[in-house]
Order: C-alpha cells, then structure tokens, then sequence
C-alpha cells in the first residue's frame, strides 16, 4: 500500500535501483527512490540528496509546490554540463519522508535508467497495467460518416485508466486515406510511436492513428498495428456503436 497525505499526493518507496545521466555524466544514483504522485496519472522520483552526484546550485528562486511546501530551485552542474533550473530541493515537506530528497526535472536529464533499462517519459507507475489479448471481435472505425478501417483480428490493449485501445491490421485500413506524419512520441510500456493523418474529402484529422513499429518487448503483440484514437473517431464494435470517452486526449 502506498502512503497518503490528508491531501491528494501519495508517495512510496520505490525498489528499482534509478540513475539519471546529463550530457553522459552520472547526475544520480540510488537504490532507495520515492514515488511521489505530484500529478494523477503518474508518479515522479524524488531522490536521496546525498545520492545525488551532481552539484545544485541554487539559483535564488523559492517555488511552493501544491501540497508538499516551499522549494529551493537549484541547477544541475557535472562536469562541463548545466541544466538550469532542474533541481528542486524541499525545505519543510509536510511528510518527514520526504526530506532530504530533490526531484529532478525528468525532460532536463539526458537519460534515465531503471534498473539497467532506459525508460522515457516518465517513472513506470506500478499500479499501471498492460494486457494485449487477440481477439476476433468485429471492429469498424468510422470518421466523418466514411469507413475508415474493418477489421475482425484485433489486438486490445488494456491500460490501466485509459479506454481499451484497437490495434487493427495496416491492411484493414483504408490506407488511401492515411498520410504519414513526422509526429512521433514515447511510452513508457510501449515504447516510441509514429502517426498516421487521415484525409476525409471534408477535413484533415491530423494524427488520429499511431502504430508501434518497434515496440518494448512487454508489448510486442502490437508491433506493426495501428489504432485510433476512440476519442477522435466513432467505433463500431460487434455492431454497436460506442460511446467517445472523454480523457486528456480528447
């Protein structure tokens, strides 16, 4: 069970050994990392300071973080490599736990490694799940009234506070109607994304549909499939028409 403020931030031990890398030099390195669940979909890590190898130089700015106190704004100094700004050292936490440990602004460092991995965007949450199950559900995707992808040999994905995703055949889209796109993104249970814009005679639905061309080996089961976003298309499934949720994708 993870610790709770009276409040809405949570924070953990965390059990992997994580480093994080400026410009290659070793900024952090420790075995005894908090989770600390700043926002709602993910947690950040806060670190030990005297795990930290880097020098923080504070840079005279005071944040108040929401719900854990006052903040020194340091930056990060190794070797010939400075990220300004990137560190913040708590002052008084509310939690005792808490003290003694600076977050590290995850976007400023070069690499992070868990364990011997490389993980991106963020912390892996460990109360986040993956399953990918094939299925032989019939699956119509429709946008602007015209079919764009059918299909009954879907991969569904199922992640934890997120609606099931339906990874379908590039063979069972239209694929007259997609363009490449130059967008890409990472995951950090799936790895790096590339888009797909889908042209209507009516408009243009800029990168609607994303596919895993090299996913982690946790989800290989998607690799060369494409979805759409459910927020963005109308989804027929066995017949019935589903819903558009509403996410921070929508």
């Amino acid at each position: 069970m993870s610790d709770r403020t009276d409040d809405t931030v949570r924070f953990e031990p965390g059990p992997k050994r994580i480093r994080a890398y400026l410009a290659g030099s070793l900024v952090a390195d420790t075995t005894r990392p908090l989770l600390v669940w700043e926002f709602p979909y993910y947690p950040t890590y806060f670190v030990p300071e005297v795990d930290v190898l880097a020098e923080l130089r504070p840079d005279g700015k005071i944040l108040h973080l929401p719900h854990l106190g006052a903040a020194e704004q340091c930056d990060v100094v190794v070797g010939d490599a400075e990220a300004p700004g990137a560190a913040r050292r708590l002052k008084d936490p509310p939690m005792a736990e808490l003290a003694g440990h600076v977050r590290l602004a995850w976007e400023a460092m070069s690499e992070w490694f868990e364990e011997d991995e490389p993980v991106r965007v963020h912390p892996r949450d460990p109360y986040t799940r993956v399953d990918i199950l094939a299925s032989s559900r019939h699956v119509v995707v429709e946008l602007d009234g015209i079919m764009i992808a059918e299909s009954r040999q879907p991969r569904l994905l199922f992640e934890t506070g997120l609606p099931t995703r339906y990874y379908l055949p590039l063979t069972d889209y239209r694929l007259d109607l997609l363009r490449p796109s130059a967008t890409l993104s990472q995951c950090p249970y799936k790895g790096e994304a590339s888009y797909f814009t889908v042209v209507t005679p009516t408009r243009v639905h800029e990168d609607i549909v994303w596919i895993y061309r090299s996913p982690l080996p946790e989800s290989q089961k998607i690799i060369g499939l494409a979805a759409p976003y459910n927020e963005k298309v109308d989804l027929i499934l066995d017949g019935v028409r589903l819903e558009r949720p509403h996410t921070h994708f929508s």
